[in-house]
Formats: structure tokens, sequence, C-alpha cells
């Protein structure tokens, strides 16, 4: 799908559960949470072309699967904890997104503590 078709998707998709939402609160959200599910599925298949060409642009530079990989995956927590915490907010649990954005925090700064090893230890072999 292009651009204009997944607008295009998302904007009625939106209009379609605030609709529902009126008359049905929950069903409302259930409507607008399969809605990006759907929208995130049909998007997929970029975000595996966006790792392999994130791979091969860190191939070109000289960098360690050990630096990339772990850059892509907090990008990846980043997103995923960003969709979640709306979907929570658009459900009018601001509680519960505010944990999931402490969760995916915790995930992105564990995901990166290898890389600030790194670091550091660069940094010692410096001095």
């Amino acid at each position: 799908m292009d651009i204009l078709q997944l607008g295009a998707l998302g904007i009625a998709a939106a209009l379609c559960a605030l609709v529902v939402k009126q008359k049905a609160q929950d069903i409302g959200t259930v409507l607008a949470l399969a809605a990006c599910a759907a929208l995130m599925i049909s998007i997929l298949p970029a975000f595996e072309e966006i790792k392999v060409m994130i791979h091969g642009m860190g191939q070109m530079a000289g960098l360690s699967e050990v630096i990339i990989t772990p850059v892509i995956k907090t990008v990846g927590i980043a997103i995923v904890t960003k969709l979640a915490a709306e979907v929570c907010r658009d459900a009018k649990e601001n509680g519960i997104a505010s944990f999931v954005e402490l969760a995916g925090a915790t995930a992105a700064i564990l995901i990166a503590l290898p890389l600030l090893n790194m670091l550091l230890e660069l940094i010692g072999g410096l001095l």
C-alpha cells in the first residue's frame, strides 16, 4: 500500500470509530485498535526493507552487527511503545499509557547497555 491509501484508510477508520464511539465507547475503541493493527500489518514489509538498508549502510561504514542491531531494536521498541501508549490514551487509560512508556524506556535502556559498556571500555582504553 502506498502512503495515500494508508492515510485514507486511517482517516476512514478514525471517522468510523468516532461515529461508533458516540453510541458505544467500547466498540469504538476496539474498532480503532483493529484499524491500527491492520495499518501496522500493512507496513511490516517496509520495516524489513528498512532493516536491510540499515545493515547495508552499516557494513559500508564498517560498523559491526554488535553496534547496528541494538540501534535497530531500540528504534523498534520506541515505535511499539509509542503506538501502545497512544492506544491506551485513546481508551482513556492514561495511567496504563504512562507505564507502557516506562516499560518501553526500560527495555530500550536494557538493549542499549552493551553499547554503553563498549563506549566506556573505549574511553577507558584511550585514557
